[in-house]
């Protein structure tokens, strides 16, 4: 199998992991909003296979995203809710491979956890400018409602908080144990052929 394959077939693979994992991460929820389970084959994709694949496993999670856990923001404003929605994952995908690119020559394990911290940095970081951009006034009204004292409190201690802190971990876990055994199957296959 050429390299181009076995990229196609891996990309594929992570794809469908991406989409079970978000479809089963529906039912975890550490306040508003579920944690996203799927940065983890987003990273391991970015640094296997590249800054586009992160990318387009990124796109992947933000348009399941949009069919499934997006209803509050959409009342509130459809264009906004889409242009954050699609932005967020596309991009992590996208940084989590150009940081991983970057560091892989001088140490690769240091390389996958900073695209495992870069990667929900930037998904979190752009849903919050999101928040601030296209849904603060309504944010500021869930917030009062909620025993906050402003939008921006509600957003980075009711919103975001315990979600950020759990996928950071997870990320910071999983992607350097997934990617450390990948390439070691990789040098046991190798060492067959």
């Amino acid at each position: 199998m050429n390299n181009k394959t076995k990229t196609i077939v891996g990309v594929g693979l992570l794809t469908a992991i991406v989409i079970i994992l978000q479809a089963l991460a529906l039912n975890i929820r550490f306040g508003m909003f579920t944690i996203s389970l799927c940065l983890v084959p987003i990273i391991v994709g970015a640094a296997l296979y590249g800054y586009k694949a992160g990318a387009w496993l990124g796109f992947v999670f933000s348009a399941v995203v949009m069919f499934t856990d997006t209803a509050a923001f959409m009342a509130i404003s459809i264009p906004g809710t889409i242009i954050t929605v699609m932005v967020k994952g596309t991009v992590a995908g996208l940084v989590a491979g150009l940081v991983y690119l970057a560091l892989k020559e001088k140490n690769q394990l240091a390389a996958v956890i900073a695209a495992g911290v870069a990667a929900p940095v930037v998904n979190t970081g752009i849903f919050v400018l999101g928040c601030f951009a296209f849904f603060y006034d309504t944010i500021c009204e869930w917030g009062a409602a909620a025993g906050f004292e402003s939008g921006a409190a509600f957003i980075l201690f009711g919103i975001v908080g315990a979600n950020f802190l759990v996928e950071l971990a997870i990320n910071l876990v999983l992607s350097a144990v997934i990617v450390q055994i990948v390439n070691l199957g990789r040098k046991e296959v190798l060492a067959r052929a």
